[in-house]
């Protein structure tokens, strides 16, 4: 698996380089938001470690622009004051965050995560395709498809839909979410929820007429909702 680690931080990219290459990641690293957004088209690595605050490019930008043709996971770096950043970063497509200070450890167990929501899912019913209206998700190849337009969705995104499809109708709460997608939760997380929930329904709602299919339930949570046949 390769890591690709974009932090202008000398000492944090030798950090975590050695903290990953131990857990025997390969490790590409970039200074700058330019080289990132290079090495991240070039070199396509399995997943990305990206600070706000670089030079040419902020992480915003960066996360922007590998969105447009990538939907490799992006774990943002942000500082600890700033929870606007963490927002962002999420709506702009970045699967999850770590907040500066931060131990090496939990970007240890933050990677995990989130291959372990890469992997197949166990099928208890045997079923690969989950349909609701003209929404389709595909469990076999990990793709989503609308009204059979390919949807592109990220890992995180990718989890929240399943989760949903499986139990149309059932309300979540946020934290609800939070423990099932990510396998763990952890103060400030549940209200991010909102941002991929924001980008979902953008990638959903292809026209005005096309229903939500997530449903605000409020002071509760979210649910799936509209015409289950298609």
């Amino acid at each position: 698996m390769k890591v690709l680690v974009v932090d202008d931080d000398e000492k944090i990219l030798k950090v975590l380089t050695t903290y990953l290459e131990k857990e025997g990641y390969t490790v590409i690293t970039a200074k700058d938001g330019l080289e990132a957004v290079d090495k991240a088209r070039k070199l396509e690595p399995d997943i990305i470690l990206l600070d706000v605050m670089l030079p040419s490019l902020d992480g915003w930008e960066v996360c922007k622009e590998i969105r447009r043709t990538s939907t490799v996971p992006i774990i943002m770096l942000t500082a600890r004051d700033a929870e606007t950043d963490r927002i962002i970063g999420l709506e702009l497509g970045a699967d999850d965050y770590v907040v500066k200070p931060f131990s090496p450890k939990e970007v240890i167990a933050r990677i995990r995560a989130i291959f372990r929501r890469l992997q197949p899912a166990e099928r208890e019913s045997g079923e690969c395709v989950i349909q609701f209206g003209g929404l389709v998700l595909n469990k076999n190849n990990h793709s989503v498809t609308l009204t059979g337009t390919p949807i592109e969705v990220t890992p995180t995104e990718y989890k929240l839909l399943e989760l949903l499809l499986a139990h149309p109708g059932q309300v979540f709460s946020r934290l609800q979410l939070v423990e099932n997608i990510q396998g763990y939760a952890f103060e400030g997380y549940e209200r991010t929820m909102d941002s991929h929930i924001k980008n979902l329904r953008k990638k959903l709602n292809a026209s005005p007429g096309e229903p939500h299919y997530i449903k605000t339930i409020y002071g509760v949570g979210y649910k799936l909702a509209g015409e289950q046949n298609a």
